[in-house]
């Protein structure tokens, strides 16, 4: 429900009470918050309009009018907006469960089987995504949230900031984030819906070995690595992993878009249907997690919780191209 308030920056209180303060970023806040009514409680990320320039308050526009339609058990539900004066309130669904990766240290036991398990609703939910011709375009750890702490809590996607409606043609805004970024989108000559699963690629990757295939703290030299498709399945961290993940891992990491697997390849991959996909723990890969996950937090700039606007633009002039963090 999408609620415009004209003059009142506390109308969103009158249904809820604040609790505590979850995280906080540029643009604003995220709160735990329970309703007034019912007791349940919710997640308000809370975004200052009086920060944000034309441009930005066009694209929560967008969000709204993109979280409004989708409705997906593996996507975070976002259920009512306040738009007042200052302030834009989303009550969302709460997220108690944290981020995916601190979630996989935690594991006693953590095989190839439970990586496929873990991201095939990820790809499920992309797909759904894509059928209703909207591209994420942010597709990263911190994105991917779970419903709560127990063994039973659902992996959910999040934060649809830099989502956009497709219709077929080709987009040319750049962004996303470094290191996830499709190779089309950093070169600006038309991208589609592959940008959303090279994104998985780089994720996947990710949980099988606990570092990231394009690593660079240069970003004109991790761009061109990106471009290039310069990874490689590093010894002696891959030399265990199976060769049916190392060739749904290539796949997804085509740097022509027109070769990259889609979900439907995903999903019937040998890899993902489990008959033969080895279920040996790997403890040294949750370890290598656990330092990405420490050297991820030591990087980040203000917290994202729940949902956040936090986002890497990428600007192309001419013959050059400009990069700038919000």
């Amino acid at each position: 429900m999408y609620r415009r308030v004209e003059n009142r920056d506390d109308a969103m209180k009158n249904f809820y009470t604040i609790i505590e303060q979850l995280g906080e970023g540029t643009f604003g806040k995220v709160w735990r918050a329970v309703n007034k009514s019912t007791g349940e409680e919710f997640a308000i990320k809370s975004i200052d309009k009086s920060k944000l320039g034309q441009d930005e308050i066009t694209n929560l526009q967008l969000e709204i009018d993109i979280i409004s339609q989708v409705d997906h058990p593996n996507i975070v539900r976002t259920y009512e907006v306040f738009d007042e004066p200052r302030y834009l309130n989303f009550v969302m669904e709460i997220m108690s469960g944290g981020e995916l990766f601190e979630k996989i240290v935690e594991k006693d036991h953590y095989s190839e089987k439970e990586a496929a398990d873990t991201i095939r609703p990820v790809v499920e939910a992309i797909k759904y995504c894509h059928d209703m011709g909207i591209v994420h375009r942010d597709l990263k750890p911190e994105n991917l949230l779970l419903s709560s702490a127990d063994e039973g809590g659902i992996l959910k996607i999040t934060d649809f900031g830099l989502a956009r409606f497709y219709d077929d043609d080709l987009m040319t805004t750049a962004c996303g984030t470094p290191g996830y970024v499709a190779p089309e989108i950093i070169e600006a000559r038309g991208y589609g819906l592959e940008v959303d699963y090279w994104s998985v690629g780089v994720i996947l990757y990710i949980m099988l070995c606990g570092f990231p295939p394009f690593f660079e703290d240069n970003n004109e030299k991790l761009f061109d690595m990106i471009k290039r498709g310069q990874y490689e399945f590093t010894s002696p961290y891959w030399d265990d992993i199976s060769s049916m993940a190392k060739d749904l891992i290539s796949n997804l990491l085509q740097v022509n878009p027109r070769q990259r697997f889609n979900a439907e390849e995903v999903l019937r991959h040998p890899w993902m249907t489990g008959e033969n996909t080895p279920r040996t723990n790997m403890p040294e890969v949750s370890m290598k997690i656990r330092e990405f996950n420490t050297r991820r937090r030591f990087r980040k700039v203000g917290n994202a919780a729940v949902a956040s606007v936090k986002l890497i633009h990428i600007a192309h002039e001419k013959h050059r191209e400009e990069y700038a963090n919000y």
